[in-house]
């Protein structure tokens, strides 16, 4: 736990934008990895190849931005830009599948969160 404090104590000097995209992106990984477990125990077109993979990707791109932005990395910008675009594409798969579904309903808000703050770090260097 002391080491999790530190960490939160050293992303304090980051700006707010970076930390709350940091947050969001960790969370957007957490639910789209979530929602992998959830999709293949309905079965059926929930488990189809193509929407375990697109959740696969949402989760990995948003765990990669979380990385960037953590080490301060010079390319963090084109990685948020990528992870808004996989994100809002997870959202309108997640949508178009079944917006009825709880589990979906909130990987659909995550994901759209997600992209929104993921965009504004775009414009930071």
């Amino acid at each position: 736990m002391e080491t999790l404090n530190a960490l939160e104590e050293h992303l304090k000097d980051r700006p707010l934008a970076m930390q709350n995209c940091l947050s969001n992106c960790r969370e957007c990984h957490q639910i789209c990895s979530l929602l992998i477990e959830h999709c293949l125990n309905l079965g059926g077109k929930h488990a189809e190849p193509d929407h375990i993979k697109m959740l696969m990707d949402c989760a990995q791109i948003c765990q990669t931005a979380a990385d960037f932005m953590i080490r301060n990395s010079d390319f963090h910008a084109g990685i948020c830009d990528e992870c808004a675009i996989i994100c809002d594409a997870c959202a309108d798969d997640c949508e178009a599948l079944d917006p009825e579904d709880a589990m979906m309903k909130a990987c659909i808000e995550v994901c759209r969160v997600c992209a929104t703050s993921c965009e504004q770090m775009t414009t930071m260097q």
